[in-house]
């Protein structure tokens, strides 16, 4: 196992050092990487995501309109081509961005790069596709999320831990009224030249620049996308539900970059071991039988979420959980061994590093970066990490938990327990 975590770290190393420096092609910024692999992949980054949206669901909306009608190809148009090349499309939506994604043969790169381009640039936003397919499809998000405690949670401790901007949900609250014109406002102000960056996987940086050169030589040049500055508030909700495990959450936000103190504190709790089927040496792993924690770790560009997703079949045996996992974070807030700090710190640059073995990992890793025109590479991450202490560390978490915590219990919310019943 340790041998395959050190492999893995020196091929994501060398993988990202083969990225080039990120280049302004015609306004739009584009990074690429090539080693070879038999299919390529472009991914169109939109400054779109949920914290600039200006009407709660519109992102949400604007994700489920990716590949219906352009000026160039109809909805079954797209459907019927992209299924002759044998490609995939796929669009995903965050906090800060809406991604469109092309999977393909390495040689059918122009007819991918025109598909996810000519949504960006020449959408139609038609009434009867907005009321025949996408609102369908965003009723669908809003009803599996309702079915989801884990998805639940988190949204919450967002709308608790930043209120606005980052607060807002990656889904529409039902019945919200959207309307198509709506959707084709917030588009008209997103997809403009400044707020895209293009990433590339198996195909050369060169290519890459030309094809995006021509695909976005017409498209709107405006100011990038603005939002205030996130500021962390915490505080504590109690949703009921029926269904799924009884579950809490209890996190704490910092307000600027992220910092990579956070990173090996989401490491050293973390309860996955190393070695299957065993327990592992986490603090965590003590936990009730038939309960699981979680930690989350979720950095963004001007702030980051921590925290602790506790699960169980009971009410009881959560909260005996999450008393364990409190104690586990203030006594890592009191200090950890010479060793304990080593291996945080190991195990924090290998999920950085891991993270970038897929073509998802690789856009949640790189995509800030490369819309900030920042290097596309890893190597700052990684070093970053080399520079914790023992006192850094410390001194990060104590002030992580001495400010207001985010809390969060979805479940049977007269049995599970408050914030202070666990010490918070």
């Amino acid at each position: 196992m340790l041998a395959a975590r050190a492999s893995s770290t020196r091929n994501v190393q060398r993988l990202a050092r083969s990225f080039a420096t990120v280049v302004d092609t015609t306004g739009v910024k584009v990074a690429a990487v090539d080693y070879n692999q038999p299919t390529s992949s472009v991914t169109i980054l939109v400054k779109a995501g949920s914290r600039f949206e200006p009407k709660k669901g519109v992102a949400n909306a604007l994700k489920n309109f990716a590949f219906k009608s352009t000026t160039k190809r109809s909805t079954i148009g797209t459907v019927r081509e992209s299924d002759l090349y044998g490609g995939v499309l796929t669009s995903s939506l965050g906090r800060e961005h809406l991604a469109l994604t092309a999977e393909f043969l390495r040689a059918d790169a122009p007819f991918f790069v025109d598909v996810l381009s000519s949504f960006i640039t020449s959408a139609r936003f038609t009434r009867h596709e907005f009321e025949e397919y996408v609102t369908p499809l965003v009723e669908a998000d809003t009803e599996a999320v309702s079915h989801d405690s884990a998805t639940q949670a988190i949204e919450a401790a967002h709308a608790l831990a930043f209120r606005s901007g980052l607060g807002s949900s990656l889904f529409s609250p039902a019945h919200s009224g959207l309307t198509v014109e709506d959707v084709k406002a917030f588009a008209a102000t997103a997809f403009s030249k400044g707020n895209i960056a293009v990433l590339g996987t198996g195909i050369d940086q060169g290519t890459l620049s030309g094809l995006v050169e021509k695909a976005f030589a017409n498209a709107a040049a405006s100011n990038e996308a603005t939002t205030p500055t996130s500021k962390y508030f915490g505080g504590e909700t109690r949703l009921e539900a029926s269904s799924g495990p009884q579950t809490v959450f209890f996190g704490f936000g910092t307000a600027g970059a992220p910092v990579p103190e956070v990173a090996a504190l989401a490491a050293y709790l973390s309860p996955t071991p190393s070695v299957k089927w065993s327990k592992g040496l986490s603090p965590l792993a003590a936990v009730p039988e038939g309960t699981s924690v979680q930690t989350i770790y979720l950095p963004y560009s001007d702030a980051s979420l921590f925290g602790l997703l506790v699960q169980g079949s009971t009410a009881a045996g959560v909260k005996e959980a999450s008393k364990v996992a409190v104690a586990a974070l203030k006594a890592a807030a009191k200090g950890i061994k010479a060793e304990e700090l080593k291996s945080a710190v190991a195990k924090a640059k290998f999920a950085a590093a891991s993270a970038a073995d897929t073509r998802e990992g690789l856009v949640n890793v790189l995509g800030s970066k490369i819309l900030s025109g920042s290097p596309a590479t890893l190597d700052a991450t990684l070093s970053s990490l080399d520079s914790v202490k023992a006192t850094g560390f410390s001194k990060t978490a104590t002030s992580l938990i001495s400010a207001k915590p985010t809390y969060v219990v979805v479940g049977d919310s007269h049995a599970l327990p408050y914030a202070d019943e666990l010490g918070l």
